[in-house]
């Protein structure tokens, strides 16, 4: 099979994720990494990422920049200064881009010394890759470079410049967004939508973030190391619950809500959530009573089918809608209904007299579920009555000013943890079925994510150095002749930034404990 050059993006090599200059020293299994694939499309983003730096790093050596989230098809960046760039600055910053692109430079991956990176971070005035350079503990450091520029190597990038022809820097509030294609047109940029609330979400965490003087990691690994790391879990944990608080005062306040409708991505905390919610609702007058939006659940006979011919659970017709908004009609009038169960090994569904349920005047219904937000599930019920909260695990921390953390790695390494401790699956068996699972959000919860009243944030900015003790050993365990491999020495290669934290610092009630286990609450 004939492979442009130009879709080739980076190797594989016995299952890791390689550059393509990397030598092959032992016999190996080499496949290629194409531009229309999930790694190749990480891979442009990566490079671009690194092409940014790279120009703006020229043009404007005196100014820091720094990455922030992804909304959509794009990350959003900031310069740490007091005014935002202005139309012209910005027109040569895209046009610094275009050029070096046009150049066709060769992204070299090398090795220098502990003492040359360090050295070399602070002439580039790279603030948080030098801080980071003190958890390492490696005496030879891995760079990428393009021409003088460089900086530290996290992962593959594509061999040339010449390869990113595809990107757009987008103005948007107080910075910008640097904009790519996705993987299945890697040559066409996406029309640009706007997400206010996540961005306003956002923008309200890294605030908090840079208050408390905490938004790297290597910020974080400070603090673990100078014994502080309590204190900051502390503030963490109490600054959550306070907006779940709020959260409660929001649907107490609108006095006609009766039903919650709680929504997010795999692992993004969404029953522990849904209990807190319940103890803060208690709290001002309310008696919660939770129903599983699993019980709606038809039965496998009548579920449809996916492109592959498998039962699609994730699907809204997969759940008995009709039913659901016939039982909460009659709840609200006052009537006792009997909620139905859902036999998962059976696949059927079936009643029974003591799931019988009536709603009181003081009593409010928490629903959690994929399709909270989407009206189609509770088309009969007034608009007024339901109050929908999205869930999401957004960090504000930085790997260092020019790598983020992402948000699907974050729970990623939640569900290993989870998947293993109450389930008894293997890592791989985890990873393996992810994009799935991920293909499921992309379908049925993130394009309904601007339908919330509410929007709660469920990332604890201290999770990670206690998920690494948990995940790191699990992660070990899969080896090069297994697909899932290039994925676990990524995240492996990712959690090795961060210092460790004990669990027994994490506190009972806290959405980590969802995860790593010993709660306060019974699950």
């Amino acid at each position: 099979m004939h492979i442009p050059l130009e879709n080739l993006y980076a190797l594989k090599i016995n299952n890791e994720l390689c550059p393509l200059d990397t030598p092959i020293e032992v016999t190996s299994f080499v496949e290629p990494v194409l531009s229309d694939t999930k790694e190749g499309a990480a891979i442009y983003r990566r490079s671009l990422c690194f092409l940014l730096a790279a120009a703006a790093n020229k043009l404007f050596p005196n100014i820091r920049l720094v990455v922030g989230h992804s909304l959509g098809h794009g990350y959003f960046y900031t310069f740490d200064k007091e005014s935002t760039l202005t139309d012209a600055e910005f027109t040569l910053l895209q046009q610094e881009m275009r050029d070096l692109v046009k150049k066709d430079l060769q992204i070299k991956t090398t090795y220098i010394s502990y003492e040359e990176a360090t050295k070399l971070f602070e002439v580039y005035k790279l603030t948080e890759t030098r801080k980071l350079m003190n958890f390492t503990g490696k005496a030879r450091i891995k760079i990428n470079t393009i021409e003088r520029f460089a900086d530290l190597y996290f992962n593959a990038l594509v061999p040339s410049t010449g390869i990113l022809k595809t990107f757009e820097i987008k103005k948007y509030k107080e910075g910008f967004f640097l904009r790519f294609p996705k993987s299945s047109n890697p040559n066409e940029l996406t029309k640009f939508v706007e997400e206010p609330k996540l961005y306003e979400l956002y923008k309200t965490y890294k605030d908090w973030g840079k208050r408390l003087n905490v938004t790297s990691v290597a910020s974080l690994n400070e603090l673990i190391c100078h014994q502080k790391i309590n204190d900051f879990i502390d503030i963490s944990e109490t600054y959550q619950e306070k907006t779940i608080s709020d959260i409660a005062t929001q649907i107490y306040s609108s006095k006609k809500v009766r039903i919650v409708l709680i929504a997010g991505p795999s692992s993004s905390g969404k029953t522990t959530t849904s209990k807190k919610l319940g103890l803060e609702l208690q709290a001002i007058g309310y008696t919660p009573k939770i129903i599983s939006l699993d019980c709606y659940y038809k039965g496998r006979e009548f579920t449809p089918l996916d492109e592959n011919g498998e039962p699609d659970f994730e699907c809204l017709e997969a759940l008995d809608v009709d039913l659901l908004n016939q039982n909460l009609i009659d709840l609200f009038d006052g009537k006792e209904v009997t909620i139905p169960s859902y036999d998962f090994h059976s696949g059927k569904q079936f009643f029974d007299t003591k799931n019988n349920m009536i709603l009181n005047k003081n009593e409010i219904l928490i629903m959690e579920g994929i399709h909270g937000l989407n009206d189609q599930l509770t088309p009969k019920i007034p608009h007024e009555m339901k109050f929908k909260i999205y869930l999401s695990a957004l960090t504000q921390l930085n790997l260092d000013d020019h790598n983020r953390i992402s948000t699907s790695d974050n729970r990623l390494i939640r569900r290993i943890v989870r998947d293993f401790n109450f389930r008894g699956k293997s890592a791989a068996g985890t990873i393996s079925m992810w994009q799935s699972v991920r293909n499921g959000e992309i379908k049925h919860i993130f394009p309904f994510q601007n339908n919330a009243d509410a929007i709660l944030n469920t990332a604890l900015d201290y999770e990670l150095a206690v998920l690494r003790v948990y995940a790191a050993p699990l992660l070990r365990q899969i080896n090069p002749t297994m697909k899932e491999y290039t994925e676990a020495t990524r995240l492996l290669t990712f959690l090795e930034n961060f210092v460790t934290v004990p669990s027994t610092a994490v506190p009972p009630r806290s959405i980590l404990r969802e995860f790593i286990g010993v709660s306060a609450f019974k699950y």
